[in-house]
């Protein structure tokens, strides 16, 4: 299971819509190693001039790279995490994850981010297991 999920928003959501600040809440408590890694970056691109901000640094355990491939393939949790950090996600390599500033999914470095050809040049043996 991916979310820590309250009675409370179980209840909330039985009856109708849940917040988002509840629902990000949940993801920050239940995988607080995504969270805390795309809320840095996320304060990474906000306080600097760069078109993105990215990880390169492998989870420190499998257990924190699970929590950022579950966070980042589903499409709730990604979404909400997008607009509560103001940024759009992308994503390669079971680890690297980027954050780029809205409105820039068109442009040459997000599309070159998110290219084939970017996925190929990124390759190395020690991703062939995540």
């Amino acid at each position: 299971m991916s979310l820590n999920v309250t009675p409370e928003l179980l209840a909330q959501a039985e009856q109708g819509e849940i917040r988002e600040q509840d629902f990000v809440a949940t993801v920050q408590e239940s995988l607080p190693y995504a969270y805390e890694l795309i809320a840095g970056l996320a304060g990474s691109l906000r306080e600097g001039d760069a078109e993105f901000a990215d990880n390169q640094t492998p989870p420190p355990s499998e257990a924190e790279r699970g929590q950022l491939l579950r966070a980042l393939a589903s499409d709730a949790i990604r979404g909400s995490l997008e607009r509560h950090f103001g940024v759009t996600l992308a994503f390669m390599n079971c680890h690297r994850v980027a954050v780029f500033r809205p409105g820039t999914e068109e442009g040459p470095t997000y599309t070159r981010f998110t290219s084939t050809r970017s996925q190929i040049l990124n390759q190395s043996p020690e991703f062939r297991d995540c």
